[in-house]
C-alpha cells in the first residue's frame, strides 16, 4: 500500500513538473509574440531585423532572461517611430528594466500596471505627450523613472509618494504645470524636476531639503528655500494680482531672517577676533599652524587667511564673466575665492562666507591634501579639496596655474568652479557627484582588492569616457593628470566616468611621505615612480592602461602588474574573467566569439599603454581611435545596450554602498 502511494505522489509531481515546463513554454511564445507586436509598431525603419527565430533571449534589445522570459529589454537609439501598444508590452510581465530612451515614440505613455515586476523604466528624449502614467504608481518594486525631455504635461499627481521604493526620478524639460508633490521616500536619492512650468512653494521635507537649486532650475513660478527665492516676491511683478502685498506672516519671515542674519554677521565677527588671537599666539610660537581637520571647512580657510574672511566685502568681475569675493583688507590676491566658468553655472551664487561656515564631511585623504564634501546652510553641497601636505608656490604660481586647469571644461571633466589662497593655505572647490567613484562601482565597499570585472560593454564605454577626458587634458601644452587611478574617477548623472584631481601634482611636496593607498604607486610609470621626476603625459598613458586592466579584472593593483605577470597579462585577465563565469559571478554571458574578440581588442590596447618604455606608448588620440574602432565594430553584434543603456549598469552598479541592489 505504500508502494502504491509513493507511485502515485512521483507521478502527481511529474505531471505538475510537466504543468510547469508547459507554462513557461506558453509565456515565452507569449513573450516573442508581444515583441513581434512591438516590432510592428514600432520599427519601419527595421532596426530590429534580427527579431527572428525561437530563442528571443539573443535577439538585439533583450539583455537578458529568466527561465526563458524576458526581464531586461534595452532598445535605445533605435529610430523607433509610433506609438507603444499596451496590450503587447503588458504581456512582458517578468521585465524589470524597460528602457525606449532616444527614440521618436510619440502618443502617450502606455498603462504598464501588467508590469509588476518593473523596477527601472527610461523613456526619456521621446516624443511623449499626455500626463503623468498613473499606473506607474501601482508597481510596488518601481525604483527608477526616467522621463526627461519629453512633452509631458499637467500636474505631478502627489501620488507618486506613494512608490514606495522610489530611487531616481527625472522629470527634467517636460511641461509639468501645478506644485511639486512633497516627495519624501527615504530612498529618493537622485531627483530632477528642472525646465517645466511647475510653481508654488518647494514642500520642506526632509528628503527635499537635501536637494539644491539644480534640481528645481528653470521653474519661473517655484519658490523655497532650495532654490534662494522668497515665495511672494520673485514670481511676478509687485502689485500684480499674482503678487498679492506682504501680509504678516511675511514680514514676520523678514524679521526672522534679519535677525538670522544679524546673528550670523555677529557670530562671524566674534569668531574672526578669535581667530586672530590664536594667530598671534601662534606667531609667538614660530608660526606653528594647528588647523582642525573635519570640523568647518571655516576654520582651514579663515586660520590660513588671518582677516582675510571678515564679512565685509564687495564683489568684482572675473575672467569671462566669473566673480570674485573680495574680502576688505584684500592684499595682492590673498583672501579671496575666485570662480571660474559662473556664466555657467547659475548655482554658483555663493560667497567666501558661505563656503567658510560649511559644515565639512571628509570624504578623503591623498597624495597632496585632503577633500571634504562641504554642506552650506543654503544645501547646496561642493567638493572641496585642500591642499594642506602641498608645497606652497608663490601666490602669482599658483594663480596660474590653477588659471590653466580651472578653465578646462569637458562632459568627462570633474570642474573646477573656484578657489581660495591666503598664506600657505590652499582650498580648491568642485561640483559634488552624488554617484560616487569608479572605484566603488568597482569594488563596492569592499577594501580588499578584489571586485568584479565589468562586461566588456562597460569597459569599452568606461575607456571611452576617460580616453577623451584624458585626450582634453594632454591638448593643453605641457599639461599632464599625474595621479590617475579609479578613485579619481567620480560617475555623473548618467554613470559617465569624470576624471578629477588632474593637474595637481605639480603641487605635491616631494618631502612628504605618500598618505594614499599604497596601489597608488603601481598605477604609475616606473619612470616616474621617483616623486622627484618630471611627470609626463606617456605615464598618465601608462596609468590608463593600469584602469584598463583593473576594470577587465576587477582586481586593484596591490602589486606590479607588469613586474607580476608580464607578457603573460593576457592570460591572466582571461583566467581571472575565466574563474567569475564559472563561480556564477560574471556580470553577463559573454563566452561568444563576439565577447572573446573584444576582450583581445581590450587587452591588446592596455598592453601597448603599459609598455615599460615610453617611447613605445601610443599618444592618447591614438588610445581614444582604437577604442572607437573596437566599440564601432561591436556595435552590430551587442545586444545588451547602447552606450548609455541602463541594462548596462545593472550588474556592476550592484557593487555601489547603496540601501538596495539596483537595476539601472
Amino acid at each position: 500500500m505504500g508502494q502504491k502511494h509513493y507511485l502515485f505522489l512521483v507521478i502527481i509531481i511529474t505531471i505538475l513538473n510537466l504543468e510547469i515546463e508547459y507554462s513557461m513554454s506558453v509565456n515565452g511564445g507569449n513573450d516573442k509574440e508581444a515583441l513581434l507586436g512591438l516590432k510592428s509598431s514600432l520599427d519601419p525603419s527595421t532596426a530590429l531585423n534580427n527579431w527572428s527565430g525561437n530563442d528571443i533571449c539573443k535577439w538585439v534589445g533583450v539583455k537578458q532572461c529568466l527561465r526563458g522570459r524576458v526581464s531586461k529589454l534595452v532598445l535605445e537609439n533605435m529610430k523607433l517611430t509610433g506609438t507603444i501598444n499596451s496590450t503587447h508590452l503588458n504581456q512582458l510581465d517578468q521585465i524589470r528594466v524597460l528602457s525606449f530612451k532616444q527614440n521618436s515614440i510619440s502618443g502617450q505613455i502606455p498603462n504598464l500596471s501588467g508590469l509588476v515586476n518593473l523596477k527601472s523604466v527610461y523613456f526619456s528624449h521621446n516624443n511623449f505627450s499626455g500626463e503623468f502614467p498613473a499606473s506607474l504608481i501601482t508597481l510596488h518594486r518601481l525604483k527608477i523613472v526616467v522621463l526627461s525631455n519629453n512633452q509631458l504635461s499637467g500636474e505631478i499627481p502627489v501620488t507618486v509618494v506613494s512608490i514606495k521604493r522610489l530611487y531616481c526620478l527625472y522629470l527634467d524639460d517636460n511641461r509639468f504645470s501645478g506644485g511639486v508633490p512633497p516627495l519624501n521616500q527615504s530612498g529618493l536619492k537622485l531627483l530632477n524636476l528642472s525646465n517645466n512650468q511647475l510653481s508654488g512653494e518647494i514642500p520642506v521635507t526632509p528628503v527635499l531639503v537635501k536637494f539644491n537649486a539644480t534640481s528645481f532650475s528653470g521653474n519661473v513660478g517655484l519658490c523655497g528655500d532650495a532654490i534662494n527665492i522668497e515665495c511672494g516676491l520673485a514670481s511676478s511683478p509687485a502689485g500684480s494680482p499674482e503678487n498679492p502685498p506682504v501680509g504678516k506672516s511675511h514680514r514676520h519671515r523678514r524679521i526672522r531672517n534679519i535677525i538670522i542674519i544679524a546673528s550670523s554677521i555677529g557670530g562671524f565677527l566674534l569668531l574672526c577676533v578669535f581667530i586672530t588671537l590664536v594667530v598671534i599666539c601662534c606667531n609667538k610660537k614660530s608660526k606653528k599652524r594647528s588647523v582642525e581637520e573635519g570640523g568647518k571647512v571655516a576654520a582651514a580657510a579663515v586660520e590660513g587667511g588671518g582677516g582675510g574672511g571678515g564679512s565685509g566685502g564687495a564683489t568684482t568681475s572675473g575672467k569671462n564673466g566669473g566673480s570674485r569675493f573680495s574680502p576688505e583688507g584684500d592684499d595682492g590676491g590673498i583672501g579671496k575665492l575666485v570662480f571660474f566658468g559662473g556664466g555657467d553655472s547659475p548655482e554658483m551664487s555663493y560667497s567666501l562666507e558661505d563656503l567658510l561656515k560649511a559644515s565639512a564631511e571628509t570624504l578623503g585623504r591623498g597624495t597632496v591634501g585632503s577633500t571634504y564634501k562641504a554642506v552650506m546652510e543654503s544645501g547646496f553641497i561642493v567638493t572641496v579639496k585642500r591642499l594642506k601636505d602641498a608645497r606652497y608656490p608663490r601666490v602669482e604660481e599658483f594663480r596660474r596655474h590653477v588659471d590653466v586647469i580651472g578653465w578646462l571644461r569637458h562632459q568627462n571633466l570633474v570642474p573646477l568652479r573656484a578657489y581660495f589662497q591666503a598664506k600657505e593655505e590652499r582650498l580648491l572647490v568642485y561640483d559634488y557627484f552624488p554617484n560616487g567613484s569608479l572605484f566603488s562601482l568597482i569594488h563596492g565597499s569592499r577594501t580588499s582588492a578584489g571586485g568584479k570585472p565589468l562586461h566588456w560593454t562597460s569597459c569599452l564605454k568606461i575607456a571611452e569616457d576617460l580616453a577623451t577626458g584624458l585626450l582634453y587634458i594632454h591638448q593643453n601644452p605641457g599639461l599632464t593628470h599625474g595621479n590617475l587611478k579609479s578613485s579619481n574617477v567620480l560617475l555623473g548623472s548618467d554613470f559617465e566616468s569624470c576624471i578629477t584631481d588632474y593637474g595637481l601634482m605639480s603641487f605635491k611636496n616631494p618631502d612628504f611621505p605618500e598618505e594614499s593607498s599604497a596601489s597608488s604607486l603601481f598605477y604609475r610609470a616606473p619612470e616616474c615612480r621617483d616623486p622627484r621626476k618630471p611627470l609626463t603625459q606617456p605615464a598618465d598613458v601608462y596609468s590608463f592602461g593600469v584602469l584598463l586592466l583593473e576594470l577587465l579584472t576587477g582586481k586593484t593593483p596591490f602589486q606590479d602588474l607588469v613586474l607580476e605577470h608580464g607578457s603573460n597579462i593576457p592570460k591572466w585577465v582571461k583566467s581571472v574573467r575565466e574563474e567569475e563565469t564559472e563561480s556564477g559571478d560574471e556580470p553577463t554571458s559573454s563566452g561568444n566569439e563576439a565577447s572573446e574578440e573584444k576582450l583581445t581588442a581590450l587587452l591588446n590596447i592596455a598592453m601597448a599603454c603599459i609598455s615599460l618604455a615610453p617611447e613605445n606608448r601610443p599618444v592618447m588620440k591614438e588610445v581614444l581611435r582604437m577604442i572607437r574602432e573596437t566599440r564601432a565594430e561591436g556595435a552590430h553584434v551587442s545586444s545588451n545596450s547602447s552606450d548609455h543603456s541602463p541594462g548596462r549598469w545593472s550588474d556592476t552598479v550592484q557593487s555601489l554602498p547603496r540601501d538596495e541592489h539596483l537595476s539601472i
